[in-house]
């Protein structure tokens, strides 16, 4: 079965509105203005709204709707509201945005900065709280002059919304600045901790959104024992208080669960780009809870991927990316084994001339070209580069990982670097020589400085051949043991001549060519022979 991986499209802040945060300052400063600015309006509105209606219809007692009470119910509660949005929502947001100036100016922020920008969601809370507070004293007061029966209904429903709304506030306030909360939790410093934690989100949600409510429908029941209200009047106020109960209750729980979710959602979709080899991905870290500490966790750990990765690769390009992977994957010790491996030794000719001849830039250029195909064919073959000695290198087929046809890579690999050698670097030329046979392949050295090298006599037979190979026309020489260790595809290809005894060995080695480069009939010329005996 095939797993689905995360939806793609999720926003870098939690939320489309929210942008970006590489967008421009002015455009960052405009988004939380009105994000901060068109919610509370509306939230406040509503409240006042809702606590109209409970005051006038809802909850029992007194009705407010005598001719007595025409200034308070048409001047005294509009005039209030307007001024009461007027400053605690315009201005309060102004200032709000003012004072995190630099994090819509794209500033540093200093210590003072990031701390502020956290403890903003509080600061604009009591301005609400304030307000709410004032206008609970005032309209009790009022009502309470005109008729001091109304004082109980008046204060309870004006501290119910005004709690509610301030929850509201808190919640909307904290989401329209996630993208000053990821400018301060991005500047180095100590993590600022002035905010409510997961555990308090989801108390505060509960609280406000059904403990409060369901407070009220108490306080209800309380109050039709001191002052009886007919049925109708209580099953009204029960399910009027029941819808807020539903309604709001249900929002603040929702505005909660998406603060919560969406920093779960982010790690989750950056946890699935790793997963599919994606070591850049990185996640925007907006929240001030214990969720902010798994988005910077996240992010530490995808950079310590990318880390382990850089040291990986670079170790790679120093020992080979074999030798690498097995010594990631298992405890490298010194010692090794005996295996049956192929060997090839490739050596620039005239190498003293060329360092003579041209300048050290020109040299290191001439090299790395060289190399590059050397490695290249290595590797397309399965082979292992162990040494790149001065103007010469070392390759192995067959060890750390084992080849099925070892002896027919490393022959392959030869007739390909001949021809690739001769077309793509036509300034030097190069002796190639192949053998094969039983070598000790492991890690040698000391236990604080070790290397993973193949010693045996295929290693030195193959650096004779390379020496006997430049006088060779060609230039390519591989042993007959390698030509029988050989699939027969790839013994085909080769023509034995000679028979010599290379320089250090006791033992004659039999040669061989590639046929396309010897003639039948041909053998090894007699200078190049003697050369290594």
């Amino acid at each position: 079965m095939t797993m689905r991986s995360p939806r793609r499209s999720v926003a870098p802040l939690g939320s489309w509105l929210l942008g970006s945060p590489d967008e421009s300052p002015r455009r960052r400063r405009i988004r939380v203005q009105l994000l901060l600015t068109a919610p509370l309006v509306f939230t406040n509105l509503v409240g006042a709204v809702i606590t109209c209606l409970l005051v006038s219809v809802v909850v029992p007692g007194p009705s407010v709707w005598s001719s007595e009470f025409v200034i308070a119910n048409f001047v005294a509660v509009p005039v209030f509201v307007l001024c009461a949005v007027l400053v605690g929502v315009t201005w309060g947001t102004k200032r709000l945005v003012s004072d995190l100036r630099w994090a819509t100016e794209d500033d540093v922020p200093t210590d003072h900065d990031r701390s502020a920008a956290f403890r903003a969601p509080w600061r604009l809370t009591r301005v609400q709280a304030a307000l709410w507070g004032i206008g609970l004293v005032f309209f009790t007061t009022l009502y309470g002059i005109i008729d001091p029966q109304t004082i109980p209904k008046v204060a309870f429903t004006i501290a119910l919304a005004g709690i509610t709304v301030s929850a509201f506030c808190y919640l909307l306030t904290e989401f329209a600045l996630r993208p000053i909360a990821a400018r301060a939790l991005g500047a180095d410093g100590p993590r600022p901790r002035r905010t409510l934690g997961i555990t308090g989100r989801t108390a505060l949600a509960w609280i406000l959104g059904t403990g409060v409510p369901v407070l009220g429908l108490m306080l209800i029941a309380i109050f039709s024992f001191i002052r009886p209200a007919s049925p109708t009047s209580l099953a009204v106020s029960i399910l009027a208080l029941g819808g807020v109960i539903l309604l709001f209750g249900l929002l603040l729980v929702v505005i909660s669960v998406r603060a919560t979710e969406a920093p779960i959602r982010s790690v989750s979709l950056g946890m699935a780009k790793v997963a599919e080899g994606d070591l850049d991905a990185e996640v925007v870290v907006y929240d001030g809870t214990e969720l902010g500490a798994l988005q910077t966790g996240f992010n530490r750990m995808a950079e310590g991927l990318r880390e382990r990765e850089r040291i990986r690769d670079l170790f790679g390009r120093h020992v080979g990316q074999e030798v690498a992977s097995q010594a990631l994957r298992h405890n490298p010790e010194l010692g090794g084994e005996e295996r049956d491996v192929a060997v090839l030794f490739v050596d620039i000719i005239g190498s003293t001339t060329i360092a003579a001849t041209r300048s050290p830039a020109e040299v290191v250029d001439l090299l790395n070209r060289f190399f590059n195909v050397v490695v290249d064919e290595v590797d397309r073959r399965d082979g292992f580069v162990n040494k790149f000695e001065g103007d010469a290198a070392l390759a192995i087929f067959g060890a750390p990982v084992a080849l099925d046809d070892h002896a027919g890579a490393a022959l392959s690999a030869a007739r390909a670097l001949r021809e690739r050698l001769t077309a793509e670097v036509p300034e030097c030329d190069a002796g190639i020589g192949v053998a094969a046979g039983r070598a000790v392949a492991g890690n040698i050295g000391a236990h604080e400085r070790f290397e993973y090298t193949v010693i045996g006599d295929p290693v030195n037979e193959a650096a004779r051949l390379s020496e006997l190979a430049k006088n060779v026309s060609g230039h390519v020489v591989a042993s007959e043991r390698a030509i029988d260790a050989a699939s027969d595809d790839e013994r085909r290809r080769w023509q034995l001549t000679d028979t010599v005894t290379l320089r250090g060995r006791v033992e004659p080695t039999t040669l061989a060519v590639p046929a396309e480069l010897l003639p039948a009939g041909s053998a090894v010329d007699d200078e190049g022979a003697d050369s290594v005996e």
